[in-house]
């Protein structure tokens, strides 16, 4: 059995118009199919159907076929990414292109059942929010739980380490994120790689993905420079807002008192952005980080020489493998967030309300944003700990009395951390625990419109 073929040109030759395309990645990480996203875009093919966790930026990944003309719909869980205008985003907001936005781990897990031969299944993720809208519920054990549908791709575009050639594929480290799930989902699934070896030069158990799942194989000619990668905050760590004149708490001053609520040798998942700082403040305290495109247990961020390309975390920043270390694919990352394996997550947030619900995925409309994981891990029996800025930097409340942007999750809010507070979720109400250097609580009170009680013994924080 040889499923080697010569280009991608060749491996991508029966795909025509219409079809439906699965394309794996996670990020700004540099396995993405380049190769056979290449070819696809010189092949033309129209009304396409894309399957993926996100299109990327403009003039790359998949969304060089948006901008060839190529794509009708996409099924994603990043439609569009905070501060990047793409024609994706150009063309949902006009109406010519459709979306349907998905969790992340829910997408995953509909792409897993498809290859399962499981035709739909409940999930908790979305409970509540507006991706409920239209599907059926049903409850188990007092719980309510949503039914998604399986999906099933034509095709299947991976990216790998080495495959032999009979179609068994290795993935290097955090590398694996959708490839196992897309390969399952998809009638052709085709897999580029750095290396293509011969059968049995691969060790058994660094087999990730059996060839039983992948039809062609083909060597990777376009990749990605992967310094070019390396995600950089678009606010330092030292920033910090003024309120009536006065300076709050740094960036990284929110980062360390939320350091403080996690608890020592738990399992915890850090969000994109202000979260990740979290990191900083966690030595020595036998916390093991938990990132969805597939990580357990990784070290601090790195830069230049120390980068391995496949060590990143779900924010694409380069990080460090450790002893205890564990990589694995994206389905089993959020079964240990849906199945309450995870002990706490740390989520940045665009708004949170008086009745601790929590928006952190879309300030436009629901088919335009980027749901990402959050909604999966958030579903489980976690410690949600919110952490971001009282105010926006128009100087507009992140504290309503209502969220009016899409709700990524109801009354679900453990710890509000803030540049001027720490909130503590308490018998259905908030009470204020610490206060930032120089205000007050009232003085927070009224820079925000959710009602609070203040503890007796609150504290200033550090």
């Amino acid at each position: 059995m040889n499923k080697v073929v010569s280009s991608a040109t060749e491996a991508i030759s029966d795909i025509t118009d219409g079809a439906r395309v699965a394309i794996s990645g996670f990020g700004l990480a540099h396995r993405f199919p380049n190769t056979l996203i290449f070819a696809l875009r010189d092949k033309g093919v129209r009304d396409l159907t894309i399957v993926c966790n996100s299109l990327g930026a403009n003039g790359e990944k998949g969304q060089l076929l948006v901008e060839n003309n190529q794509v009708k719909k996409i099924i994603t869980s990043f439609s569009i990414r905070a501060g990047m205008q793409t024609e994706a985003e150009k063309r949902i907001a006009a109406g010519t292109l459709d979306v349907e936005l998905v969790a992340q781990g829910t997408l995953v897990e509909r792409c897993r059942a498809g290859g399962a031969g499981i035709p739909a299944f409940y999930t908790p993720t979305g409970v509540d929010t507006a991706l409920a809208e239209g599907k059926d519920i049903r409850y188990f054990d007092g719980k309510p739980y949503l039914m998604e549908e399986a999906i099933h791709v034509d095709f299947a575009f991976l990216s790998g380490y080495k495959a032999d050639r009979a179609g068994n594929v290795q993935f290097r480290g955090g590398s694996g994120n959708f490839n196992v799930s897309f390969a399952k989902a998809a009638r052709v699934a085709i897999v580029e790689v750095e290396e293509i070896v011969e059968v049995g030069e691969l060790a058994p158990e660094h087999i990730n993905l059996p060839g039983i799942f992948v039809s062609r194989v083909v060597k990777i000619t376009d990749p990605i420079d992967v310094r070019s990668l390396s995600r950089t905050e678009k606010r330092p760590a030292d920033s910090a807002r003024n309120y009536n004149g006065k300076p709050a708490l740094t960036r990284a001053g929110i980062a360390k008192n939320a350091a403080k609520i996690v608890r020592n040798d738990s399992y915890v998942n850090l969000g994109v952005g202000l979260p990740t700082l979290v990191s900083n403040y966690l030595d020595g305290r036998g916390v093991w980080l938990h990132a969805e495109n597939g990580v357990l247990g990784y070290g601090g961020i790195v830069t230049g020489d120390a980068i391995d390309p496949d060590v990143f975390n779900a924010g694409s920043q380069f990080v460090e493998a450790i002893p205890g270390t564990s990589f694995f694919e994206s389905v089993t990352s959020f079964e240990m967030a849906r199945g309450g394996h995870i002990d706490t997550v740390i989520l940045g947030a665009y708004e949170v309300d008086r009745e601790g619900n929590v928006a952190n995925w879309s300030t436009t409309d629901t088919r335009r944003g980027g749901i990402g994981g959050a909604m999966d891990l958030i579903s489980g029996d976690v410690e949600l700990i919110i952490v971001m800025e009282h105010s926006d930097s128009k100087g507009n409340t992140k504290l309503p009395k209502q969220c009016k942007y899409p709700l990524t999750g109801r009354q679900c809010v453990d710890w509000l951390v803030t540049d001027l507070a720490v909130l503590h979720w308490v018998d259905g109400r908030f009470v204020l625990e610490a206060v930032a250097p120089g205000f007050t609580p009232e003085e927070v009170r009224a820079l925000g419109q959710i009602e609070f009680d203040i503890a007796p013994d609150y504290k200033v924080m550090d």
